[in-house]
């Protein structure tokens, strides 16, 4: 029988969490993503990696992908991780050092297989696709917006640039290359990218 969800009930108190035996079922969920893919993943094999019950890992997470979503936030949000983009006075230079990062990033197996993973499940599962989207995704999209605004009031883009959609014109075609693998996700690439973006950005 499936334990019942933390959601059927009032929301767990993390607070509560044995700090040890949360840092293992992350580590277990992370690598065996990894090793296994999504698909194969499960609460037991994670239970068991971990190294703790089942149950343990019921009690405060409803499903492997909220185990998985949790697991790479806390990744994403270890000291170093976060921050701003850099601001030298280039908005191209900044734009090619940040995606250049980026691309090393998201080659990166240990980083590509649960952010992959996260993304294909929440085509399937709108709530998770939100969750992912407000963890993982808008902290990034704000990065890059809070540049773009710093750049538009020096005068390195177009006053009248929606800087939303100017984001997305940047972001949108690297998250489509690294999805569907169509093609080599590459630091020529993303320069290319951000030189044919800021073509349609520069002040008129």
């Amino acid at each position: 029988m499936t334990p019942p969800s933390p959601a059927a009930g009032r929301a767990p108190d993390r607070s509560r969490q044995n700090p040890r035996s949360r840092q293992a079922i992350f580590d277990a969920a992370l690598r065996l993503v990894g090793e296994l893919g999504y698909e194969k993943l499960t609460i037991e094999a994670i239970a068991a990696r971990a190294g703790v019950g089942k149950q343990t890992i019921y009690r405060w997470w409803p499903s492997k992908a909220a185990v998985l979503l949790d697991a790479f936030t806390a990744v994403t949000e270890r000291p170093g991780n976060q921050g701003g983009l850099a601001d030298t006075g280039d908005l191209e230079a900044d734009l090619k050092a940040v995606l250049r990062a980026t691309v090393d990033e998201f080659n990166d197996p240990a980083f590509e297989a649960p952010y992959r993973a996260l993304a294909i499940a929440g085509a399937g599962d709108a709530a998770l696709a939100a969750d992912f989207v407000t963890r993982l995704s808008e902290p990034g999209m704000r990065a890059y917006l809070e540049r773009l605004r710093r750049a538009r009031a020096a005068g390195e883009i177009d006053r009248d640039v929606d800087l939303r959609i100017a984001t997305e014109m940047i972001l949108s075609p690297f998250a489509q290359r690294w999805l569907t693998r169509n093609g080599e996700l590459s630091h020529e690439f993303t320069d290319r990218l951000v030189e044919h973006a800021l073509r349609g950005l520069r002040p008129r």
